[in-house]
C-alpha cells in the first residue's frame, strides 16, 4: 500500500521540490499539497495522510501548532518537518521533535535550484524509508498481514518484543565509568528529553551527546533540555574544559571529540573534519576519543536513529573494555543504529527508554 503523503509550505517552491522528490519514491502518492497551517487542517481531515511534510514558519498556524492539532485531534498521521536554518526555525523545530515528530529536515538554500534538489533528495529518501519500515511494523505488530513487497523480517518482529537484556560481564563488572557517551539520531530529541532530566543532579561524571542535527538546530535542544533538567545541558565549545554533571551537545555541522589538555585535564574539541558515514557530528568519531581518553571507565549508549553510526565507534570502547548500551527496538522510533551494535555483539545492556537513565547510572 502506498504511503499517503501531504506537502505542506507557504513557498510554491519547496511543495514543488518536495512534491516531485516525494513523486519519484517508490511506493510514495502525494495525495495534495497546502500553503498554509490552516488549510492543512482541512486537508488532513479530509485527505487522512500517513505522512505530512511540514514546514515550520507559516503565517496562519505555523509548523508546531499543526502538529498540536494534529494531536489533540488524534489523526492517525506523522509528520516530518521541514525549516530553514535560522534561530527561530530552528526552536520551533526541536518543540516539535520533542511532540513526537518524525524528525527535522533543513531547507537548503545555495540559490542553485539543482543543488537544492540534490540535497533535498539525500535528506528525504531515507526519512520516507524508515518511516515505511515503522508502519510496517506497526500493521505487523497489529496482528495484520504485512504487504507482499515487505522491508520487515520476520526476525525484526520478535525484536520489538524483548523487553531488555543483560549481560554477565556487566553483572559482575566492579569498575565505575568516568563518562557517558550517547549517540542518537531519528527520534532523539524526544527520547533525550524523556532521558536527561531522568539522569539526575548527583551523576557526579560528564556526558556527551552526539545527535544528528543541523547546524543552529543543536544550539535549541540544548537550551531546551537545559530548561528540563538538573543537570547543565549545553551545546559545546572548542578548548573548553570538561566538568562532571554537565552535558556536552555536539553541534550541528561539526564533529566533536574529547582529548587531554596541557595541564592533565580532560578538554572538548570541535573540529571540521570530513563527515563520517554521512554524518557531522558522527557518534564513531566521539566514541574513538572517548575510547582513547577513558579506556575501561566509559559507557558508550546507542539510542533511537537510521543508520550505523556510532557501531565501530562502540566497537573501539568494547576493545577498551567499555560499557554499552542500546535503546531496545520497541521504544525505538527507529530501529536502526541500536540494532546494528546488538546484531554485533557490543552491547552489555539492552533497554526501553525508560529504563536507560537507570542502567546508565548504575555504571558510574
Amino acid at each position: 500500500m502506498a504511503i499517503r503523503v501531504l506537502v505542506v509550505d507557504d513557498s510554491i517552491f519547496y511543495r514543488k521540490i518536495v512534491s516531485d522528490i516525494l513523486k519519484a519514491q517508490p511506493d510514495v502518492e502525494v495525495v495534495g499539497t497546502a500553503n498554509n497551517g490552516k488549510v492543512a487542517m482541512n486537508r488532513i481531515k479530509s485527505l487522512e495522510p500517513d505522512l505530512v511534510t511540514l514546514d515550520v514558519e507559516m503565517p496562519e498556524m505555523n509548523g508546531l501548532e499543526v502538529l498540536q492539532e494534529i494531536q489533540d485531534q488524534h489523526y492517525d498521521t506523522e509528520c516530518l518537518m521541514i525549516s530553514s536554518l535560522t534561530t527561530k526555525g530552528g526552536e520551533i523545530a526541536v518543540q516539535a521533535l520533542s511532540l513526537g515528530a518524525l524528525d527535522v529536515i533543513s531547507k537548503p538554500d545555495e540559490g542553485d535550484n539543482e543543488a537544492n534538489t540534490n540535497q533535498l533528495t539525500r535528506e528525504i529518501e531515507p526519512k520516507i524509508r524508515a518511516f515505511a519500515r515503522k508502519r510496517e511494523l506497526k500493521t505487523i505488530r497489529k496482528g495484520q498481514a504485512p504487504p507482499q513487497k515487505s522491508r520487515v523480517k520476520p526476525q525484526e518482529v520478535e525484536e520489538y518484543r524483548e523487553r531488555s537484556t543483560r549481560s554477565q560481564f556487566l553483572q559482575k563488572r566492579t569498575e565505575k565509568s568516568r563518562v557517558v557517551a550517547i549517540g542518537v539520531s531519528t527520534g532523539g530529541p524526544n527520547a533525550l528529553s524523556s532521558l536527561v532530566p531522568e539522569l539526575g543532579n548527583n551523576l557526579n561524571v560528564p556526558v556527551f551527546i552526539v545527535q544528528h542535527m543541523p547546524k543552529v538546530f543543536t544550539a535549541s535542544l540544548a537550551s531546551a533540555l537545559n530548561a528540563k533538567s538538573s543537570l547543565e545541558v549545553k551545546e559545546a565549545s572548542d578548548g573548553e574544559s570538561v566538568r562532571p554533571n554537565c552535558v556536552y551537545i555536539a553541534p550541528g555541522g561539526y564533529h566533536m571529540k574529547v582529548a587531554s589538555g596541557a595541564r592533565g585535564d580532560k578538554i572538548v574539541r570541535i573540529t571540521d573534519d570530513p563527515p563520517e558515514n554521512n554524518c557531522k557530528p558522527s557518534v564513531d568519531y566521539l566514541f574513538r576519543s572517548i575510547a582513547r581518553e577513558y579506556g575501561s571507565k566509559a559507557t558508550g549508549v546507542i539510542m533511537t536513529g537510521m543508520g550505523s553510526d556510532g557501531k565501530l565507534g562502540l566497537q573501539v570502547m568494547k576493545a577498551s573494555k567499555g560499557v554499552g548500551i542500546a535503546q531496545n527496538a520497541s521504544s525505538c522510533v527507529v530501529y536502526g543504529m541500536p540494532k546494528e551494535v546488538v546484531d554485533a555483539g557490543l552491547t552489555d545492556v539492552v533497554s526501553p527508554l525508560e529504563e536507560i537513565a537507570g542502567e546508565i547510572s548504575r555504571t558510574v
